[in-house]
């Protein structure tokens, strides 16, 4: 585990014995402490910085199926053993001794440059270089808004189980955000660049983000409207792996499933795609946005085979679901902080390369749409029906990109749509994301080369 728990042992030995003194089957106390800073930069002028911190743990018991639970601010031990005390006094059992707790090792993504080490004038810097690319990509750019971000999180682990373990999490992200205007006419760019990584992450041509947010902005000037009706899409790399996920991962995460809130319910085992598709949940990426050495149960996260060549091969798990389905966890217990119950929620989710090339996938398309990047979208995991926004999108002709397209969104169903994929790129992007579920947020990472679904319907604004 990382070097310095956040609780002793001995504290969360007594805790956890405390936790079980009503009866109960499994007891478990998560201690986390946070700290974060954050600064912008609007109208080429820095924002004030904002920083916050905080600490506490929950301590969660699980009997007869039915979970209690209870959280403290703060990591005093008087605290740490009334919250356990709450969390049992629902309890009506014999006392339960929990097993002697046993430290496991884990190794946290590597930090090499850790951000709070870097003066805050260094941060500015990289924000007015942001705000300068921008602004220099042409004279109709309007607006430059830029912020940068930093967070730590530490977290200690302990259960009943005799489990005492740990990890050391901190990540960076830009992000810009790029207006043009001619006339009458608005469009705005976006873009970012975050992972489970250091200052070092900003080594390299930060300041390209802005430039193509810029380029999208200035693109999108000279949109149309957008097609209309059934026809071929082709979904960028990178970004567009939010579609997936959201239209394929949500339905794959075990609460979902064990509900029959899922169109993917009873489907392990069968062909949803064509033998090109293979997916994975992969929470050890290096670097990635959503990689964490262990999840917030303390089992260790692992890359998980979803689709097989078009087949389910797995749901993604927290403990208690799969303890239900009597398999292992697969990593994927995850709780926004200390005042949440974990809950399966991705980490990295993406679409393996294929063997198509990108270009060649576009050639194909006599008359089609290709979707660059989204906006916001809903999905309803029970029915597989999906709509999404397009933020940057382009007419296909005689199979070649040519003119931009304002205002299109993509209808249709998950299990449809992915049975509709008959290309899969061999180029290959991870991008950033805040995912919300259950009232709670987690950074997540999408990913997919470019893909190709054969028909799909374009909700357009052409006449």
């Amino acid at each position: 585990m990382n070097d310095a728990p956040l609780i002793e042992p001995e504290i969360a030995a007594r805790v956890l014995a405390g936790a079980l003194d009503s009866g109960g089957e499994f007891a478990e106390v998560f201690a986390e402490r946070r700290a974060a800073m954050g600064m912008s930069i609007d109208e080429s002028r820095i924002e004030s910085v904002q920083s916050g911190a905080g600490e506490g743990a929950g301590v969660r018991v699980i009997g007869d199926r039915t979970t209690y639970f209870a959280h403290v601010d703060g990591l005093d031990p008087a605290d740490l053993e009334r919250a356990a005390a709450e969390a049992a006094s629902a309890l009506r059992g014999e006392r339960v001794e929990p097993r002697p707790l046993v430290a496991v090792a884990t190794t946290p993504q590597p930090i090499e440059i850790p951000p709070g080490a870097v003066p805050a004038e260094r941060k500015a810097e990289l924000l007015r270089e942001l705000d300068e690319r921008g602004r220099g990509a042409g004279d109709e750019v309007a607006q430059v808004l830029a912020s940068y971000a930093e967070a730590r999180r530490e977290v200690t682990v302990a259960n009943s189980e005799g489990l005492f373990t740990g990890d050391d999490r901190t990540r960076t992200r830009i992000a810009v955000q790029v207006v043009a205007r001619r006339g009458d006419a608005v469009e705005t760019g976006a873009e970012t660049l975050g992972g489970h990584r250091g200052f070092e992450l900003f080594e390299g041509d930060p300041g390209s983000i802005a430039a193509e947010a810029a380029g999208k902005a200035l693109t999108l000037l000279d949109a149309g409207p957008a097609p209309a009706g059934s026809m071929p899409v082709v979904v960028g790399g990178g970004f567009g792996g939010v579609l997936f996920h959201e239209m394929t991962g949500h339905g794959l995460e075990a609460d979902h499933i064990q509900k029959g809130a899922s169109v993917y319910a009873g489907k392990l085992g069968e062909r949803v795609a064509e033998p090109l598709l293979s997916a994975y949940d992969d929470g050890r990426m290096p670097g990635e946005w959503g990689s964490d050495a262990i999840d917030d149960e303390g089992t260790p996260t692992q890359k998980t085979l979803v689709l097989d060549q078009g087949r389910v091969v797995s749901y993604l798990y927290d403990r208690l679901r799969a303890e239900r389905d009597g398999v292992a966890s697969t990593g994927n217990g995850r709780r926004e902080s200390f005042r949440h119950l974990p809950i399966p929620r991705m980490t990295n989710t993406y679409i393996a390369p294929g063997d198509a090339e990108p270009e060649a996938i576009i050639a194909e398309v006599e008359k089609g749409f290709y979707a660059a990047s989204f906006g916001g979208g809903q999905v309803d995991p029970a029915t597989g029906d999906f709509v999404f926004g397009v933020s940057e999108g382009y007419l296909i002709e005689g199979g070649r990109v040519t003119r931009p397209c304002r205002g299109a969104t993509l209808i249709g169903n998950c299990l449809q749509a992915l049975a509709a994929i008959d290309a899969v790129g061999s180029d290959f992007a991870m991008k950033t994301g805040i995912c919300g579920k259950g009232g709670q947020s987690a950074p997540v990472g999408t990913g997919q080369g470019h893909v190709r679904i054969a028909a799909m319907t374009v909700g357009g604004t052409e006449v």
